[in-house]
């Protein structure tokens, strides 16, 4: 699918990566955990058996991100969830499961129909539904 990537995706010159981010399970428990409220890094630290260190790199990461924000609120910085870069997320994976969707409707129409589908035929309908604009030359 190289060169075939969907257009509006942001490089990694942009930002941190979103992937790398939310790649780890540790940072996408704590994204759980401010679905609906801000919390203090010492009731985060409070959820996993390692340090408040710790903790703190792992949103440090998730801030660089833009995955969550901080604030001061006296002497406690508390973190909140910022959906937004998660958008990106659900809009590369909604391309790939395209592509999947696309597949899989070819293998069962291939199945139900027997052979009659070739090959080269059902990888033009599937190069067909995820690039649309494309010319196929045919």
């Amino acid at each position: 699918m190289a060169g075939h990537q969907p257009t509006g995706m942001f490089m990694e010159s942009d930002r941190p990566d979103v992937f790398r981010a939310v790649a780890d399970p540790t940072r996408r428990s704590i994204l759980g955990l401010l679905i609906d409220r801000e919390l203090p890094v010492n009731e985060i630290s409070g959820h996993y058996n390692m340090s408040r260190t710790a903790v703190s790199k792992h949103l440090g990461l998730l801030s660089e991100a833009g995955l969550v924000k901080k604030r001061k609120v006296g002497r406690e910085i508390r973190y909140r969830l910022e959906p937004e870069p998660l958008r990106e997320l659900q809009r590369w994976l909604s391309y790939y499961e395209r592509f999947w969707d696309n597949r899989l409707s070819v293998l069962q129409r291939y199945v139900e129909e027997g052979a009659s589908v070739s090959e080269a035929s059902a990888t033009a309908e599937i190069h067909a539904g995820l690039c649309p604009s494309t010319d196929q030359g045919e």
